[in-house]
């Protein structure tokens, strides 16, 4: 049903910071001559008019009105066409009616959703829908979680092909990281602190398996204190995107029938250097508030193309088997996490449900078990990303 549609790709929100930089790269990839029918979406039809005049994208690229506040102009949206890429959030906000429409339309949907209390209602209430419709739902298809989902499983692939064993235990260290979240994952998180006033909400965020239907694994880390690691001769702090990316990770073992093991064990955290130096820059780093205060980047806001493209990230992922056997991989980055990277990983995203995972079945996942080493192919040829054993 999905190949007569219109469309094969609407970018919804791209009259965004984050969503123009999508369209942007959309137009640059595969926009000219790469065969894909696409269109933007928003509620401002002069202002995505006026993207598209910007940015040289072929007039004959439809521009289409639609609504987070009108759940009509979104199922019409998702009938349309085979799947919506979105990039309005706050999605606990804004996002629920358009997954509803594509679960209902059988649309496959992507997102940079980091918010795991509206995440798990969303597969509560959608999953059997969109397993009924055909419709591919996969949430965080940006820098949070990619380079740690899709790290995790590299690691974990390698491990059983190389040790014959899978790793119940594996670090998730960020070495090295230059650019700027997003003010999206600012206004994500600001939403976030408010729901969790309510008590079912947060059980759900200080649960490391709320994403998990179903299934309570073993103890996890502790998440909030500062630690010197002998193994890496470095001060580690807490990693702020850590409270989404280790829930999308269980996820997928969840999803994946639990490879990694049912005593899995994983957390990250971001390494800040040996010595008096590195201690105090990790209390500062465990103290900043910067997401959260009245200096938090808005929603619109974002750094300037040469910021973008100077930014990058370097994560370690250590894993240990049960008899003691050790294997390390790496995910890198050569654009600003937020921005730059991200806006090139969920576009991938998009075009791997729809050209190379195709025999991923409806249903609402992370992306490992719905792309796995076909979004890392895609990631490493186009997006800048490289998945690499270390030695």
């Amino acid at each position: 049903m999905s190949e007569a549609r219109e469309f094969d790709l609407i970018v919804f929100g791209a009259s965004g910071f984050t969503g123009r930089l999508v369209a942007e790269y959309v137009q640059e990839r595969y926009g000219a001559d790469g065969g894909l029918r696409w269109a933007l979406a928003g509620r401002n039809e002069s202002k995505l008019e006026q993207i598209r005049d910007e940015l040289g994208i072929d007039p004959g690229v439809a521009i289409l009105k639609a609504d987070v506040t009108d759940a009509d102009s979104l199922r019409a949206l998702a009938r349309r066409t085979r799947l919506v890429l979105t990039t309005v959030g706050p999605y606990q906000l804004y996002g629920e009616p358009l997954v509803a429409a594509c679960a209902g339309a059988g649309t496959d949907y992507v997102d940079l959703c980091g918010e795991v209390a509206w995440m798990r209602r969303m597969v509560d209430k959608y999953q059997e829908q969109a397993q009924n419709s055909g419709a591919r739902i996969v949430f965080s298809c940006g820098f949070d979680s990619i380079p740690f989902d899709l790290g995790v499983w590299f690691l974990q692939e390698q491990a059983r092909a190389k040790l014959g064993a899978p790793l119940p235990r594996v670090k998730g260290r960020v070495r090295r990281m230059k650019g700027t979240f997003s003010g999206g994952t600012a206004a994500s998180l600001q939403a976030t602190l408010a729901a969790a006033r309510d008590t079912e909400v947060r059980k759900l965020l200080v649960n490391p398996f709320a994403l998990t239907p179903g299934f309570e694994g073993p103890k996890q880390p502790p998440a909030a204190e500062i630690e010197y690691d002998q193994t890496l001769g470095s001060w580690a702090a807490p990693f702020i995107m850590a409270a989404i990316n280790t829930r999308n990770v269980h996820r997928s073992n969840f999803l994946l029938g639990h490879p990694y093991g049912e005593d899995f064990v994983y957390d990250e955290m971001i390494l800040t250097g040996p010595g008096d130096k590195g201690e105090a820059t990790a209390q500062a780093v465990a103290n900043d508030r910067s997401l959260t205060g009245d200096k938090a980047p808005k929603p619109g806001e974002g750094p300037g193309k040469e910021e973008r493209e100077n930014g990058f990230y370097d994560v370690l992922f250590l894993g240990e088997t049960a008899d003691g056997q050790t294997l390390a991989a790496s995910v890198s980055g050569d654009k600003d996490p937020g921005y730059g990277s991200t806006s090139r990983m969920i576009t991938e995203s998009a075009l791997c449900l729809l050209r190379d995972a195709t025999d991923t079945p409806g249903g609402i996942w992370t992306t490992a078990p719905a792309m796995g080493d076909k979004l890392i192919r895609r990631l490493e040829q186009n997006a800048g990303l490289r998945f690499a054993l270390e030695d």
